[in-house]
Parts: C-alpha cells; structure tokens; sequence
C-alpha cells in the first residue's frame, strides 16, 4: 500500500502499539484490584468500573485540550509527551500498592489516552481530503488489531503474576516514544499553527453541532443508549467470564481477542455489502437485534463453546455504530461534519462514564445473589430500547419507508 507521507505508517504503528499496551492489563485487572483491595471478585467488580469511569471523566475533559495543545506546539511533541504519560502511568500500577494508586494511574492514563485525536491529526496534515477516509480507517483498523493482540498476550503473562502485564504494557509505551522520536517527522509547519484558546479545548462545545441536525434526535438519542448498552464488554467480561465461567486470565484473553477478531470482521468484510443491499437503518435493525439476542444470551451461557458461539453471533453488532454515523453525516452539511464527529466522541465519553458505573454495579448485584449475568441483563434491555427507538423514531417514522 502507498502512503502519502512516511507519517501515516509511522502513526498506525504507534497506534496499534498503543492499544496493544491497553489491551494487556485487562485480562489481569480484576486479580490485582482484588489482592490489593482484599476483598472479593464481586466487589472487585464494582471497584472497576469505579477505575473505568474515572478514565472517561478525564478522558472527556482531556480530549479537546490535547487536540488544541497539538495545534499550538506540533503533533510530535504531543504524542511524546502523551507517550512519556502513558509509560510512567503503566508502570505506576504495576508497583502500586494500594487501590488508591491504581485510581491514580487510570487518571493519568485518561488524560494521556486522548492520543487518538492527535494522531488523526497527522493524517489530516498530511493526506489529501479525499483519501483521507481509507487514512483513517488504517488507524481505526491499528486500534481494533491491538485490542485483538493485547488480551490475548495479557492473558499469557498472567503466567507471571498479576503485574507483569502492567510492565510490558510500560515498556511497550516507552518503545513508541523512541519510534516517534526517531522515525516521525512533524507533520504541522510553525505557520499553520494557532494559538491556544481555552474557548477550543472546553469539551461540552463539542456538542452544539448535534443539536443543528435536523430529525437526528432519535439518532442521536439511540446513539448513547447503544454505546451504554455495548460498554458491558470492556467493563465486566474480565469479572463476569471469572464469576460465571471460572475462567482464568489467559482464558479471558483469548476470549477477547475473538471478540475483538469478529467486531473487525463485521466492520471490514460485511458493512459494505449489508448497507449497499439492506440501506443504513435496516443494517442498523439487524445489529441491535443480534446485539439483544446475544446478550440475553450470556445470561444463561455457562459453557465455552456457547460463549464463543455468541462471540461469533456477536460480529454483527459492529454494524451497528458504522450505520449510525453514516446516518449521521447524511443529515449534516459539509462544513459541519468535523464538528459532528467531535460531538458524537462526546457522546461515547458520556457512554464510557454512565456504562461502567451501570453494568458493574448490575453485575455485583446479580453475583451477590447467585447469578453473574445482571450486567448482560441489563444490556439486553437497553439495546431492545435502542431497537424501539430506530425501529419507530427513524426507519418508520413519518416520510420514510419502513
């Protein structure tokens, strides 16, 4: 493949190295919160989401600051710094010891994951308007590989002890900071930059294009209810698969790794031809009801087999938010399009804050009662609601075929 600037290759590794650094530490996050908290996995269960939703606060607030802290002093100089954050994060918790430090770590990794946007920016620098599309898609294709590659290496150094995820993912940050230092050239020249306005960087502006698009209130609103309902996976599948399953951290690592294997396959192989021949807002139907039937399903599945059997059902839900944001756009004006992009991250913030604190608690309420499946319950009811509001506010809504 040929790329418009040695930059863009440059930035999906370092992109792929980065959420393969993330990934890592999930497979062992509930042993190290309940050895260094003492207590047991189900109230493990409701510490981490308490860890998750600190990351997306300050990942919410963090994000628009880091985007205009790039546009002042350079990319490069921002994904280092990030980088450094990162790598000193990682390796905070891996000698933490209390819960109060790992409460720290996840602080500082919420203001340094906000990377994502800085790295967008180097392919907009860089790449011309109308190849910029496939450009972003290598680093959304990067992140979603090191989701696949990352539990499943954690899993394997779980064989080490709880923490030694934690320092391989300290030094894979470290290994990127060399790269960019090395290898990427700054991609934003001294004239095209700006200064600093704290008007820019103020997170909830971000949300005023949403309410300028006309009849996309149901989108919208179905937009954060599924984003909710889906935050199930990333905050409770390492303490439902230890409740439900008994499954070790190596067995969660794998598992995710097929989570994240079947999510890229929906969103690489099948959403083209499910929207050329379905259109957006049937693709989006057929995703919210596999999503339904699979988290009912973990519900009630108690053997490996069904839950990899799920996992695979499961790939079709990652039509879901490609559709929407295609939906989206379509009612958007060209000039607006950046600023709804912005808006709908915005969205996914609120999600990755209100999502955790829900499913968690649903999940140690249920185990507290002899059943580990309160948070895919729960999932379950909120992507039925999702259903109802496309099924009647946007594809049988009034002007529009059904």
């Amino acid at each position: 493949m040929r790329f418009e600037h040695r930059a863009v290759p440059i930035a999906v590794i370092a992109m792929l190295i980065d959420s393969i650094g993330f990934g890592i530490v999930l497979p062992v996050l509930p042993s190290l919160i309940v050895e260094l908290g003492k207590v047991p996995l189900a109230e493990a269960t409701r510490i981490g989401g308490y860890m998750l939703a600190v990351y997306a606060v300050t990942h919410f607030f963090a994000g628009p600051v880091i985007g205009s802290l790039s546009d002042r002093f350079g990319r490069r100089r921002v994904l280092l710094a990030s980088l450094g954050c990162f790598a000193v994060d990682y390796a905070l918790m891996a000698a933490a010891p209390s819960l109060g430090w790992l409460f720290a770590g996840r602080a500082i990794a919420g203001i340094a994951g906000a990377t994502y946007g800085p790295a967008n920016a180097v392919i907009a620098d860089v790449t011309p308007p109308e190849k910029r599309g496939a450009a972003f898609g290598l680093l959304g294709a990067a992140f979603g590989g090191g989701f696949i590659l990352g539990p499943a290496i954690g899993g394997l150094l779980a064989d080490q002890g709880a923490r030694a995820p934690f320092f391989a993912a300290a030094g894979l940050a470290f290994v990127n900071m060399v790269l960019i230092l090395a290898f990427m050239p700054e991609t934003l020249p001294p004239e095209r930059r700006r200064a600093f306005d704290w008007k820019r960087a103020y997170a909830v502006g971000a949300f005023a294009p949403l309410f300028q698009s006309a009849g996309a209130s149901a989108l919208l609103a179905g937009a954060l209810v599924w984003q909710v309902a889906h935050m199930v996976y990333p905050s409770t599948w390492a303490f439902f698969a230890a409740l439900a399953l008994g499954w070790d951290a190596e067995a969660v690592g794998w598992s995710l790794a097929a989570s994240g294997l079947a999510m890229m396959f929906a969103q690489v192989v099948l959403i083209r031809p499910a929207i050329r021949y379905l259109g957006e807002e049937r693709t989006v139907l057929i995703g919210l009801a596999s999503g339904a039937i699979v988290f009912a399903g973990y519900v009630f599945a108690r053997e490996g087999w069904q839950i990899y059997a799920l996992i695979a059902v499961g790939a079709l839900t990652g039509l879901v938010f490609p559709s929407i944001n295609a939906l989206l756009s379509s009612r958007v004006d060209p000039s607006n399009q950046g600023a709804l992009q912005g808006g709908m991250a915005s969205l996914a913030s609120i999600a990755a804050i209100v999502g955790p604190l829900a499913m968690t608690q649903a999940l140690a309420l249920g185990a507290e009662r002899g059943h580990a499946g309160g948070a895919f319950l729960l999932a379950a009811i909120l992507c039925l609601i999702t259903f109802c509001i496309f099924l009647f506010g946007v594809v049988r809504r009034p002007g529009r075929l059904a």
